[in-house]
């Protein structure tokens, strides 16, 4: 139950990352992931980009994980690394720039990525 528990957590905290860019603009990824997937659609070639295709299938495989009786350790591992990549270069992002927002907003999903790696190291 825990394990399902944590990627859960890492599924909603990696939707509050928040970017800003430019002088005026600013959004959360759960917005930018809107706007993507809508793309998929009618631009499927424009949204090809490894920071944004990776975390999205490394939340589909938290999301099946989640549908699993056990959730799976590979499939919480491998979706765990795809959305890290990007969190973490939030994280670097917002250390450059001193920009606290950012910061703030990736904590959450790099503390209980960090917890989610501790829990299955040792309860498999």
């Amino acid at each position: 139950m825990k394990a399902r528990l944590l990627n859960i957590g890492l599924l909603l905290s990696s939707l509050i990352g928040y970017l800003e860019w430019g002088g005026d603009k600013k959004m959360f990824l759960f917005q930018i992931e809107g706007e993507v997937l809508s793309k998929l659609f009618t631009d499927p070639l424009g949204i090809l980009h490894p920071l944004t295709i990776l975390p999205l299938f490394g939340q589909l495989l938290l999301i099946i994980s989640l549908f699993q009786k056990k959730p799976n350790k590979l499939l919480t591992y491998i979706g765990l690394g795809c959305i890290s990549i990007l969190m973490a270069l939030i994280f670097f992002v917002g250390l450059i720039s001193l920009n606290y927002k950012t910061i703030l907003s990736a904590i959450p999903f790099l503390v209980i990525a960090i917890w989610t790696i501790k829990y299955r190291r040792t309860n498999g």
